[in-house]
């Protein structure tokens, strides 16, 4: 099963290397890894998925709060969340294809980022769900290049 883990950790040379180093280490794999600072500099929040049964994710969760850098650790999939991945793909976009590409973007809630006389660079945001049909669909018009973030995730706010 997926589980989206969520880790705030003490932002200091070597630290996302001791976390990767925890997973290659015990043989798990990361599907997906985002970080970045927090409000706090000197705090950064660290999304990674995974995929593995409750016993592995719990002993993945207990080998994560050994680590002397890591502030909390937090396994969001059990709660309700909000989770975004972005991707900047570039399109071959001639006489033929732009308006088709154009259309494609416009249905996905995308931005043109770039415009060179053969490509787009497009931009998306969405589920991995959705940044995956995005790539199927644009897939036969030419997709020249693709980078792709990892997955962000938030907790819902508690409605109560």
């Amino acid at each position: 099963m997926k589980h989206t883990i969520s880790v705030l950790l003490q932002n200091r040379p070597g630290v996302l290397s001791r976390v990767t180093g925890l997973f290659s280490g015990r043989g798990f794999n990361i599907e997906s890894l985002c970080v970045a600072e927090t409000l706090e500099s000197d705090v950064s929040c660290l999304t990674l998925v995974t995929t593995g049964d409750n016993f592995i994710i719990e002993q993945i969760t207990k080998q994560l709060h050994k680590l002397i850098d890591v502030i909390k650790v937090t396994d969001i999939s059990d709660k309700e969340y909000v989770e975004r991945e972005m991707v900047l793909l570039r399109v071959k976009a001639d006489a033929n294809t732009r308006a088709e590409v154009l259309r494609v973007v416009d249905i996905f809630r995308g931005k043109v980022v770039d415009v060179s006389p053969k490509s787009y660079a497009v931009e998306i945001t969405g589920s991995a769900s959705k940044i995956q049909a995005v790539i199927d669909i644009l897939r036969p018009l030419g997709i020249k290049e693709i980078v792709r973030t990892g997955t962000i995730a938030m907790a819902r706010a508690n409605k109560g």
